[in-house]
C-alpha cells in the first residue's frame, strides 16, 4: 500500500511539475510564482569547476574541509562528522519524492548507531517545492516524518549561488543517469530533455532527493538519483559501516 501511495503521490507532483515548467509561469502546488527561466535547467549551463564563491574547491579533498550553515544560520565545520559515514540529500517539502524522507529517517534510526549521518540540505530550486523558512520546514519534516538527523539552513546546489559543498560533490560524482526500473525515471527524462536536450552530459543536481554517500575517510562512493531504489541506497550505506 505504501509503495502504491509513493508511486501516484510522486506520479501526481511530477506531472503537475512538467505542465508548471513547459507551459506556465505559475506553479499550482506552491501557490508561488516562477521565474521565466526555471531553475531546473538553468544551472546546467554553470561549469562544475566555476569559482561560484571565491572558494578553490580544487583544495578540497575530503568533505571534511567544507563548512555550512546550520538551520540557525550559524557555520559550523563538517569535520564534526568525521569517521562517520555520510548521506548527504537535498530536500524538498512538496514533492513527489517527499515520502522518501520516511525511509531515510528509518535509515538513520536503524544505523546511526553503527555511524550513519544523514545531513539534510533543504533546496527550493526545482519548482520551488520547498518554499517554507528555515523553521517551518524544520517544523514539517518533525511533524510529518518525525525526522532527527540533521538539517541545515536552504541552500541552492546549482548556479550561480550554489552551495561550495555541491559545486564538489558535483565535481566527485557526476550525473550518470535515472534509474531504469524506476517508473518515474522516464517522465524525469522527458521534462528535462524538453527543457534541455543535453541536461544528461551536465553534473547538476537534476531534482529534489539526490544523494551522496560518503565513506569514513570523507570521501564521496556512490550517487543516487531521486529514482534510485532506497532499499539499494541502505545495502550500500551498510557496507561501508
Amino acid at each position: 500500500m505504501k509503495r502504491k501511495t509513493f508511486f501516484f503521490l510522486a506520479m501526481a507532483g511530477l506531472m503537475a511539475m512538467s505542465s508548471a515548467f513547459i507551459t506556465e509561469k505559475d506553479t499550482p502546488n506552491c501557490n508561488v510564482r516562477t521565474p521565466e527561466v526555471d531553475a531546473l535547467t538553468a544551472p546546467t549551463d554553470i561549469s562544475p569547476n566555476r569559482n561560484h564563491t571565491n572558494l578553490n574547491t580544487n583544495d578540497m579533498k575530503t568533505v571534511y574541509d567544507f563548512n555550512v550553515l546550520d538551520k540557525k544560520g550559524q557555520e559550523v565545520s563538517l569535520r564534526q562528522f568525521e569517521g562517520k559515514v555520510l548521506l548527504i540529500v537535498n530536500t524538498a517539502s512538496r514533492c513527489g519524492f517527499t515520502p522518501q524522507y520516511e525511509a531515510l529517517e528509518g535509515m538513520y534510526e536503524r544505523l546511526k548507531e553503527r555511524g550513519l549521518e544523514i545531513l539534510d540540505f533543504p533546496c527550493n530550486q526545482f519548482g520551488q517545492q520547498a518554499p517554507e523558512s528555515d523553521e517551518e520546514y524544520t517544523q514539517f519534516c518533525s511533524l510529518n516524518y518525525g525526522t532527527k538527523f540533521p538539517q541545515f539552513k536552504k541552500i541552492e546546489v546549482n548556479g550561480e549561488n550554489e552551495s561550495p559543498l555541491f559545486t564538489w560533490l558535483k565535481e566527485q560524482k557526476g550525473f550518470e543517469g535515472f534509474d531504469e526500473g524506476d517508473k518515474l525515471a522516464g517522465l524525469l527524462d522527458g521534462m528535462l530533455r524538453k527543457a534541455d536536450p543535453d541536461y544528461d552530459k551536465k553534473p547538476s543536481i537534476k531534482w529534489n532527493f539526490t544523494k551522496f554517500l560518503v565513506n569514513r575517510k570523507g570521501e564521496v562512493v556512490a550517487r543516487f538519483e531521486p529514482t534510485h531504489d532506497m532499499v539499494d541506497v541502505e545495502k550500500q550505506i551498510e557496507a561501508l559501516l
